[in-house]
């Protein structure tokens, strides 16, 4: 499943950028074209950043990666 992910992952970023430079780079005059590109860019970027959160999430759970340091509260600061 991670070997999917990373996949989707890697396609994804690539439609974003593809699509982002298509939305920036075209005319005035496309109209329709530019709404096109700019809601495949967002569906791209928004599917990247969904699968890297997930490929993070995994491989801390597998320990593939560190996890992230996080404090922890004692009595006194709880209170």
């Amino acid at each position: 499943m991670a070997k999917l992910i990373a996949l989707l992952n890697v396609i994804a970023w690539s439609g974003f950028w593809a699509f982002g430079y298509l939305a920036l780079s075209s005319g005035t005059d496309a109209g329709n074209q530019t709404v096109v590109t700019i809601i495949l860019a967002a569906v791209g970027g928004a599917a990247g950043i969904w699968a890297y959160f997930w490929l993070v999430r995994h491989s801390e759970a597998t320990g593939y990666a560190k996890p992230r340091n996080r404090a922890v509260l004692q009595d006194e600061e709880a209170a």
